[in-house]
């Protein structure tokens, strides 16, 4: 088995696209990212909040596999850490086969519990046209394959760097694939 590891973190505090990539970032507990613009306990999704602007924050991290940049280059398509709005940018760790519930110790302390699928939107085409239809595959049985990562929430805080490693704890009892959050 390959190594767990961060590869790059990311945040913005304005509500762009991509995001930078930082040195570090802070993860703060039941928030998400200390200064990104997507923390906060209730939804901070722009198109989320205009539906219900009260329901709990579900996408307070949102976490992608490095090997997707591998895979949608040898489509023709030039992606970097952080270009699609991810905050956490893992390799070696199968992000999109994790159960709900899954937690993730993320370096010394965060750690961050799997909430679901993260669903890409149009701004990814606009971003690099033809690219949803990469990130968005069809399975042998037809029915679609979001690989744009996972979102979570922030169960303990701490300082999140890359190289940092990561440790993947599944949940107790029966595991309920990802569903779209």
């Amino acid at each position: 088995m390959s190594e767990m590891t961060i590869s790059a973190v990311s945040s913005s505090g304005t509500y762009s696209f991509s995001k930078p990539n930082r040195a570090s970032v802070t993860l703060v507990a039941g928030l998400g990212v200390e200064g990104d613009v997507h923390a906060g306990a209730t939804v901070q999704h722009r198109f989320r909040m205009a539906q219900d602007p009260a329901q709990p924050n579900l996408r307070q991290v949102h976490l992608l596999h490095e090997e997707l940049f591998d895979e949608v280059r040898a489509a023709g398509f030039e992606v970097a850490a952080g270009q699609l709005g991810e905050n956490v940018t893992t390799r070696g760790v199968d992000l999109l086969g994790l159960p709900t519930g899954t937690r993730l110790h993320l370096g010394d302390e965060a750690v961050v519990e799997v909430t679901g699928l993260r669903n890409p939107c149009a701004q990814i085409d606009r971003f690099r046209k033809g690219l949803l239809k990469q990130v968005v595959g069809r399975g042998a049985d037809g029915a679609a394959r979001f690989r744009s990562g996972v979102m979570s929430v922030v169960l303990t805080g701490g300082v999140v760097r890359p190289g940092d490693a990561v440790r993947v704890e599944l949940p107790d009892g029966p595991h309920t694939p990802l569903a779209l959050v």
